[in-house]
């Protein structure tokens, strides 16, 4: 397999991953019943599961699938995203969406390129970034009970930094995975996989320090 080849199919699916999620999300915004369904009572809690079982679904099986199997798999996580995405169509203006989404792809290119061309070996970095992302998840949940703004300004600025750090260090693991993966649709769909996600996480991060809400 070809690093070159990889690189170009992982992130043309990353980019249909995208597309999907925001496009369904968009969708979902503006269709009233649609929004209210995905919303209303325990069926957000209901997509939220089926989304993480899914993720986790895909990340550990991944190397033992289909080509295909993968491909649908992952885009079938990409739309059930799309459908928990539409409330940012509604909390925030477009505008402010598009705009943030330009500071990620700018942003998320920079530390792409940096894993690329980097002969730091980053896998001595990926426990830290574990560390550093487990405890944004217990304290996040720890400012549930406390609610304090600025806590959650301090989280959000550093789980960018985090997922930044995933950026590079995902995209060294792609060049890694060329080893044990067996063929190069997995391996893109794979590396598409790890690299949408942090593409996602920094997104949100960002939108929730500078996203115009809506009046």
């Amino acid at each position: 397999m070809e690093l070159k080849n990889v690189y170009s199919k992982v992130f043309a699916w990353m980019f249909i991953g995208l597309l999907i999620t925001f496009l369904t999300g968009y969708t979902v915004s503006n269709n009233a019943k649609m929004f209210i369904s995905v919303f209303s009572g325990f069926n957000y809690l209901i997509f939220a599961i089926i989304e993480i079982g899914l993720v986790i679904f895909l990340s550990a099986r991944l190397h033992k699938m289909s080509p295909i199997t993968a491909k649908i798999c992952f885009m079938l996580y990409s739309f059930v995203t799309g459908l928990t995405f539409a409330s940012i169509f509604v909390v925030y203006q477009l505008e402010s969406i598009i705009y943030v989404f330009g500071i990620t792809a700018l942003l998320f290119g920079i530390f792409a390129l940096i894993g690329h061309y980097t002969k730091m070996d980053l896998t001595k970095i990926g426990t830290f970034l574990f560390m550093g992302l487990l405890g944004i998840i217990i304290c996040s949940i720890i400012n549930i009970f406390v609610n304090s703004e600025t806590f959650d300004l301090v989280l959000t600025s550093i789980s960018i930094i985090i997922f930044l750090g995933y950026t590079a260090y995902d995209m060294q693991k792609v060049k890694q995975a060329l080893n044990y993966y067996p063929n190069e649709e997995n391996l893109a769909i794979y590396g598409a996989l790890q690299l949408y996600l942090d593409f996602i996480n920094i997104f949100l991060d960002l939108l929730r320090l500078f996203g115009k809400e809506r009046d």
